[in-house]
């Protein structure tokens, strides 16, 4: 899809790193080295304005090395750049970690991903169609997988039967040495 762009810095248009990727990356245009402090948050400027197609927005994303390395990420996440906006691109980043964070001209500091959208027609109505999940919100679907959770299922099942035999034996055990005997049909 062609995307029309003015690109007012110093450094090449974004560009795909694969031919899989879903995303671009794009580079601080800034004057001096930004530092961001811990806990800190700063709009860095990429000097790229554009034109994005009606039906699609731009997705500003975090980069995961950043993210990983340094606890850099973009504070809106994903951030929406819409069709009709026509100002720069500025990329909200937050410094998460305990240390201070250099940020230099040229550097990749986010990435794009262009998405499609749809517009939403409202249908106002009394009530909704019932769903498996219904109203349960936050949490509401676990944190495990359904296979994790069978697998704890199983384990929890297993621990109780070994349990239920330990016991049984103990008893038996104790039984034995009260009787002063053998076990069998005899006992």
């Amino acid at each position: 899809m062609v995307v029309k762009v003015i690109n007012r810095s110093a450094n090449a248009l974004p560009q795909y790193s694969t031919l899989a990727a879903a995303g671009m990356d794009v580079r601080a245009q800034i004057e001096s080295p930004i530092t961001i402090g811990p806990l800190e948050r700063v709009a860095v400027p990429t000097g790229l304005y554009m034109e994005i197609p009606v039906g699609c927005e731009v997705q500003v994303r975090p980069r995961s090395g950043l993210a990983a390395k340094h606890g850099i990420t973009v504070l809106n996440s994903p951030g929406t750049i819409d069709a009709d906006y026509r100002g720069e691109l500025k990329v909200i980043l937050v410094n998460l970690s305990n240390e201070p964070f250099t940020i230099e001209s040229g550097e990749r500091i986010a990435q794009i991903v262009l998405a499609r959208h749809e517009v939403i027609e409202w249908e106002e109505v009394e009530s909704l169609s019932d769903s498996a999940r219904g109203a349960g919100g936050f949490g509401s679907t676990g944190v495990k997988s359904p296979e994790e959770e069978s697998r704890e299922e199983d384990s929890e099942e297993c621990s109780y039967h070994k349990a239920h035999e330990h016991v049984s034996q103990e008893v038996l055990a104790h039984e034995y040495s009260a009787d002063s005997h053998q076990y069998g049909p005899d006992r």
